[in-house]
C-alpha cells in the first residue's frame, strides 16, 4: 500500500503547508478510517479544521463521548470499515469516552480514540481540564501514546492502527492542542532517533499447521453427541459452520455476539447459551460428548459441559485459547478455511442421526412454549409479545442494535437472527446506553438498510432520547430512512430488580429501581420523528407495520407488565426460593409476581407436548 501524503491546501495563491493534523488525518485514511464519531471542544480544534479540508471523511457528531466511544466499536461490528475512530476533546470529553472504549476492548473490536490533551507548554500547572490521560487510558488502550512532535506522525499512527487491528484492542493516541497545528514533518529524517514506517497492514494466521488440524479432526471423530458453542469469530463463515455441524451432526449454540452466524430458525440451532439463554441450549451442553468452540469467549463458566468432554477450540487469537474450559486442541486462524480443512479431513466421517433429532425435538418445543408465554395475558403488554410480532416481520436485511436489560433476554430468545442479518451489543461489558449509538454506526455503515433498536427505559433515559436528536439530525441523508425504536417502557430498572429477587432474596429497592413514565412516543414526534404508544396487545402488531412502512424513524413506546419473568434455563431451587422470600418480605409488585410467575414458569420449565 503507498504510503498517503497529505494535501498542499491553497489560500490565495500560496500553497498552505499541512498540519500536524492534515498529517493525522491523511496516514489515519490509508488504514481506511473515513469515519470519526465525536463531539468538538479547544482540545480537538487542530483536528476538526483538518477534518474540514478533507471531502472524503466524515465527522459524525453525536451527543455525548461516551456514544462516540461506543459508536466506533459498532462501526467495525457492523462492517463500516476495518477500523473505528473516536475524536473527543480533553478533560471532560476524555473521560466521557472511557466507557465506551471499554465495550471495544471487552469485545475486541479494534478502534482508534484521538483524544485532545492541554497544550505542551501548560502541562503540568494545573491548566484548565488538565488530566493525567496517560495514567486515565493505561487499562483500556493496547497501545497508547502521546504525540509530541510532528515527526511522531508516521509512527504512531502506523502502531497504533496495526495494534488495534492485529490485537483487535483499542489504541489511544493523546493529542496536545499546540501540536495539532504545527507543521507536518511528512518525511522524517533518516537518522538517530527517527522512524520510517510501513502503513501496509499486517497479514494474519489463516490457517493451523496440519498436525493440529488433524488432531482436531481426531478429538471431533470419536464422538456421537457432538456440540458446537459459536460466536461473533464465526461471522463470515455462515456456510462452513453449518457444513461442518452437519458433517459431525452436531447441535449449535451460539453467544450473543455470534447469534447471525447461524440460521436461528434451522431445527439443530438451540440459540443463545448462559444466563438469558434458552433450555435446549443448556441441555446440548450438558449432554454432548465432544464440543467444538468456534471464535467465542462466553464466559459463564457453569453453563458449559462437564469437565472432562474431549474439546476443540478455533480462535483467530491464540490468547483467548481454553479460558472457558479446558480444551484439548485450540486451533489458531481465521473461522472460515479452518473450518474448511477440518471437514475437508471428516470427509469419511458419518454421524448419528439420534443426537440431532433429539436436540430438534427439544428445541421445537421449546420454541413452542415460548411462543405460548408471549402470547399469555399481561398488565398491559407482555414485553416478549413485541418481540415475537418483529420476529414475524423481520426483513432478511434487517439490521438490529440491542441494549442490556431484560431486552436482551427477550431478543435471544425470540428474535431468530440469520445469516445475511447484522445484530450486535455491548456482549461482554453489558453496558446500557449501547443500543442507539450502535444503531446510529450500524446506519452510517449501510444507510440502505433498515435499523431496529431494541430498548429498556432505563437505556432510554440514560442516553436514548438524547441520540434520538442525533438520529433526527442525520435521518434524511439515508438511503433507507427506517430506524425503528422498540422501547419497553416498564418504569422499572427490571433487570436488576429479578437479579434483587433471585439472588438476593429482597424486595425490589423502588427508590432504586423505579424510572419515570416519559411519553418516548411524543418525544419522537416533536423532533419531526413518528412516534406511536402502545398499551394494548392488539396493537404491538400494527405499530410494527407503521414502523416498517415508514418515511422516517419512529419510536414504539410500548407500556409492558414489569412483573414479566426472566426466568433462566437453569432456574436453580436457591434462585426459586429466594424469589418467593422478596414475595414474602413485602416486593410492592407481589401481585405481579403471583400473576405472572407459575404460567410462565410452567411453559418455561416444563416440556411442551402440545
Amino acid at each position: 500500500m503507498p504510503t498517503a501524503q497529505p494535501q498542499e491546501p491553497t489560500t490565495g495563491d500560496e500553497p498552505r503547508r499541512p498540519t500536524v493534523a492534515d498529517h493525522i488525518v491523511d496516514r489515519l485514511a490509508s488504514w481506511g478510517v473515513r469515519h470519526y464519531y465525536g463531539y468538538p471542544g479547544d482540545g480537538i480544534n487542530g483536528m476538526t479544521a483538518a477534518l474540514q479540508r478533507r471531502e472524503d471523511t466524515r465527522f459524525v457528531q453525536v451527543r455525548h463521548e461516551e456514544t462516540a466511544g461506543f459508536a466506533a466499536s459498532a462501526h467495525v461490528k457492523y462492517g463500516g470499515g476495518p477500523i473505528g475512530a473516536a475524536l473527543v476533546t480533553s478533560g471532560p470529553g476524555a473521560v466521557h469516552l472511557l466507557n465506551g472504549l471499554y465495550d471495544a476492548k471487552l469485545d475486541h473490536q479494534p478502534v482508534v480514540a484521538l483524544v485532545g490533551q492541554t497544550g505542551l507548554t501548560a502541562q503540568g500547572g494545573g491548566y484548565y481540564q488538565e488530566v493525567d490521560l496517560l495514567s486515565l487510558y493505561k487499562d483500556v488502550a493496547g497501545f497508547l501514546a502521546q504525540l509530541d512532535d510532528p515527526s511522531q506522525v508516521r509512527h504512531l499512527v502506523d502502531r497504533a492502527c496495526r495494534t488495534a487491528l492485529s490485537d483487535r484492542t483499542v489504541a489511544v493516541l493523546v493529542l496536545p492542542n499546540d501540536v495539532q497545528d504545527e507543521k507536518a514533518v511528512l518525511d522524517p529524517p533518516h537518522a538517530h532517533g527517527y522512524y520510517a514506517t510501513s502503513n501496509a497492514p499486517s497479514t494474519r494466521p489463516t490457517m493451523p499447521a496440519e498436525d493440529d488440524l488433524r488432531a482436531a479432526a481426531d478429538v471431533l471423530r470419536g464422538g456421537e453427541k457432538v456440540a458446537m458453542l459459536v460466536g461473533q469469530g464465526a461471522l463470515g463463515a455462515e456456510a462452513e459452520v453449518a457444513a461442518i455441524a452437519a458433517r459431525l451432526g452436531a447441535g449449535v449454540a451460539t453467544g450473543l455476539l455470534g447469534l447471525a452466524a447461524v440460521d436461528q430458525r434451522e431445527p439443530w440451532v438451540t440459540g443463545a447459551l448462559g444466563l438469558l439463554g434458552t433450555t435446549p441450549s443448556s441441555y446440548l451442553m450438558k449432554h454432548c460428548d465432544r464440543l467444538l468452540i468456534v471464535g467465542s469467549n462466553t464466559p459463564y463458566s457453569e453453563f458449559y459441559p462437564p469437565e472432562g468432554r474431549p474439546a476443540v477450540q478455533i480462535d483467530i487469537q491464540g490468547s483467548q485459547m481454553g479460558l472457558r474450559y479446558p480444551t484439548q486442541v485450540n486451533l489458531t486462524g481465521d473461522a472460515g478455511p479452518t473450518l474448511r480443512a477440518l471437514d475437508a479431513l471428516l470427509a469419511d466421517h458419518v454421524a448419528p442421526t439420534a443426537w440431532r433429532e433429539d436436540i430438534a425435538g427439544r428445541t421445537a418445543s421449546w420454541r413452542t412454549g415460548q411462543l405460548e408465554v408471549a402470547q399469555q395475558a399481561a398488565e398491559p403488554v407482555n414485553p416478549q409479545l413485541t418481540l415475537t410480532e418483529l420476529d414475524a416481520r423481520l426483513p432478511d436485511d434487517a439490521m438490529v442494535a440491542v441494549d442490556c436489560g431484560t431486552v436482551t433476554a427477550w431478543y435471544a430468545r425470540h428474535l431468530h437472527v440469520r445469516p445475511g442479518m447484522l445484530a450486535s451489543l455491548s456482549g461482554t461489558l453489558l453496558s446500557m446506553g449501547g443500543a442507539m449509538p450502535y444503531g446510529i454506526a450500524a446506519k452510517f455503515a449501510h444507510p440502505d438498510r433498515p435499523l431496529f433498536a431494541l430498548i429498556g427505559d432505563g437505556a432510554m433515559q440514560m442516553n436514548g432520547v438524547n441520540e434520538l436528536i442525533t438520529v433526527a439530525k442525520y435521518w434524511k441523508e439515508w438511503a433507507d430512512p427506517r430506524f425503528a425504536v422498540l422501547v419497553l417502557n416498564n418504569r422499572d430498572l427490571a433487570f436488576v430488580s429479578w437479579e434483587q429477587r433471585s439472588g438476593e432474596g429482597t424486595p425490589k429497592f423502588d427508590a432504586s429501581q423505579g424510572v419515570p413514565d416519559v411519553d418516548y412516543a411524543a418525544w419522537a414526534r416533536s423532533l419531526g420523528l413518528n412516534g406511536v404508544r402502545v398499551d394494548d396487545p392488539s396493537q404491538v402488531g400494527p405499530a410494527w407495520d407503521a414502523a416498517l412502512a415508514a418515511d422516517r424513524p419512529m419510536v414504539i413506546d410500548a407500556v409492558v407488565d414489569p412483573a414479566e419473568l426472566m426466568i433462566p434455563p437453569q432456574f436453580t431451587r436457591d434462585q426459586a426460593v429466594k424469589t418467593a422470600m422478596s414475595v414474602i418480605r413485602g416486593d410492592s409488585d407481589w401481585r405481579g409476581i403471583l400473576r405472572r410467575g407459575i404460567p410462565a414458569a410452567a411453559a418455561t420449565l416444563l416440556p411442551h407436548r402440545g
